[in-house]
């Protein structure tokens, strides 16, 4: 099952079209929570809002995840250790007042399991691979750098009296 979320506050029209397209070509199972905007589906059962117990038992079950650059999203995956593709929304679509997505999504594409989608297009190479890594748990290597970057600080600080 495919669990495409696209966050709480906004729509993501340009995914969950890219999302009911691939969904018209499988019979995987695609779960959809779309948010408050409005959606033109054929293909999927498009939900508003998903209650918490709901939401963290489809995202369990997920085989992938499909989303919005939501740091919450990102988070739930982590949590929950299961692989997610994110699509950034992007400012000069109107999809967001600014790329602050597209700069979680550069940043999350180097060096960790995450899979980034900058074209919709790429979605059903990215969902046709069988395995995608699943996010890792506990902290990773930049948690460890940030600790000791702070470690390094405070020792080095001068001690006021």
């Amino acid at each position: 099952m495919i669990f495409l979320t696209v966050g709480t506050q906004l729509g993501f029209p340009r995914l969950v079209e890219a999302m009911d397209a691939w969904a018209a070509t499988t019979s995987e199972e695609v779960i959809a929570q779309v948010g408050s905007g409005r959606v033109n589906c054929a293909n999927l059962a498009p939900r508003g809002m998903l209650p918490p117990a709901e939401f963290a038992d489809i995202f369990r079950r997920a085989r992938v995840v499909v989303a919005h650059a939501g740091i919450g999203t990102i988070l739930a995956a982590k949590r929950f250790r299961r692989p997610l593709i994110i699509v950034p929304r992007m400012a000069g679509l109107g999809e967001h007042r600014n790329d602050h997505q597209a700069a979680t999504a550069r940043a999350l594409e180097k060096g960790t399991a995450v899979r980034v989608c900058w074209e919709v297009a790429e979605l059903p190479a990215l969902l046709a691979e069988t395995a995608p890594e699943a996010l890792p748990e506990g902290p990773g290597a930049s948690h460890a750098a940030l600790i000791e970057g702070l470690k390094g600080f405070i020792a080095a600080a001068p001690l006021r009296r």
